[in-house]
């Protein structure tokens, strides 16, 4: 801080001075011996700590849960209930659907009565109107020139 902002003088400051109190090493005591049964011999773990000591101690087994307990069973009523509604909304789905396509096909099947009368009903007229009143003339193409009758039309 700037000598400006302080009020006090750095004579006036009390200084505290704080010593670290040393933690004494825990009290090592050998492991007890706890008689085993043979074929359950538990795991023995060592691990060198960083002054140098071996530390050895068994693994501890993990906490357990608690199984879960069971969900009560649902009754078979509700599932014929619940499949059959799924079922007759299927089915309805299904008419629907099905309703639709018979409609889509019979619009389908009306356009196309309807184009075979038009072409029909087009190389009918050109029979019945394309003679033009009974003159009959010889067509000859030659080299794409068109000679009808004595007249010359390329």
């Amino acid at each position: 801080m700037h000598a400006d902002h302080n009020p006090k003088r750095p004579a006036q400051r009390a200084v505290e001075v704080h010593q670290p109190t040393p933690i004494p090493p825990p009290a090592v005591h050998p492991a007890p011996v706890v008689p085993v049964q043979p074929g359950t011999v538990p795991t023995v773990a060592s691990i060198v700590l960083p002054n140098g000591r071996v530390v050895t101690g068994y693994a501890i087994d993990p906490a357990r849960t608690e199984p879960v307990a069971a969900k009560p069973a649902v009754s078979r009523a509700a599932v014929n209930v619940a499949l059959g509604g799924v079922g007759f909304l299927a089915v309805c789905g299904g008419l629907l659907l099905l309703t639709s396509f018979i409609a889509a096909l019979s619009a389908f099947v009306a356009q196309l009565v309807i184009l075979a009368a038009v072409v029909f009903g087009g190389w009918l007229a050109v029979q019945v109107l394309g003679t033009n009143g009974g003159s009959s003339g010889t067509t000859v193409n030659i080299r794409r020139a068109v000679f009808k009758r004595n007249h010359f039309h390329s």
